[in-house]
């Protein structure tokens, strides 16, 4: 991974009482239906929120063909570019590896990255899927903050036996009591798999806010609720789907943001 840009120096930050976070599936910097590369203008619309963590799933860190033919294209992995100065860590986990370049899920946060881990939770014969999680050094959590970006399968099977994986790290790997948001794109549109991350301790935002998750898939017209965002040890407010423009034209799936109380 390239080396981020130097983190703020939060030693004597006062603790914050609350994070916003920003979950987003990418869509390699395209467009739906791949018709236009806008990661510019999605850099913009992400700035604009000026969430405090951004999970984003399917970026690219490089794709020598895409850089052939498309101008504007970065120099820098499309999750390094989107960070820019604004977030001065970021973590990225490669999940598929091909010819041309690579893709997977990524954190960008304004604090400290304290270490993270990519779990490659794939599945025999279906497309290689990952886990990333990363400890963020957020002042006044003593075990820091867990921030776990997820990009599951499009099978029942295969989201069941990566959700059983996703649960035992939540288990082993994150303190009992440290806060811990895991955001990202489910594919579970029947809700099947929405019991088991419950059962495991976790509440998702929009579950809580209004009585169902929120609806995120095509994001000019959303009807499949795709995408979540599950916390623990802290409390969610006013969650919102991102459904108008810039946002409903800027990737296939619409963003999810919330405030995220410490």
């Amino acid at each position: 991974m390239p080396n981020p840009p130097p983190h703020l120096d939060v030693r004597d930050a006062p603790a914050p009482s609350s994070l916003t976070v920003l979950t987003i599936n990418t869509h390699k910097g395209f467009t739906a239906l791949n018709r236009r590369f806008i990661l510019q203008e999605l850099r913009e619309a992400v700035r604009a929120v000026s969430a405090d963590v951004v999970f984003l799933q399917e970026v690219l860190g490089m794709h020598s063909r895409h850089a052939s033919r498309h101008s504007g294209w970065p120099d820098a992995p499309q999750y390094e570019y989107l960070a820019d100065s604004m977030w001065s860590d970021f973590a990225y986990g490669r999940n598929a590896v091909y010819p041309e370049g690579d893709h997977g899920n990524a954190v960008l946060s304004k604090y400290p990255i304290l270490r993270y881990d990519n779990r490659d939770i794939s599945v025999a014969g279906h497309e290689t899927r990952g886990l990333l999680h990363c400890v963020l050094d957020v002042p006044g959590q003593r075990d820091g903050v867990h921030a776990i970006c997820v990009h599951l399968g499009l099978r029942e099977a295969e989201r069941e036996a990566q959700l059983a994986l996703l649960c035992g790290v939540l288990a082993e790997e994150v303190p009992e009591a440290a806060p811990v948001v895991v955001a990202g794109d489910f594919n579970d549109w029947r809700r099947r798999g929405h019991p088991r991350l419950l059962g495991c301790g976790m509440t998702e935002a929009f579950d809580q806010a209004y009585g169902r998750c929120a609806r995120t898939f095509p994001a000019r017209f959303p009807v499949l609720p795709l995408d979540r965002i599950y916390f623990r040890n802290v409390r969610a407010h006013r969650p919102q789907v991102l459904t108008t423009r810039p946002w409903s034209h800027l990737s296939d799936h619409a963003p999810l943001a919330t405030d995220i109380a410490l």
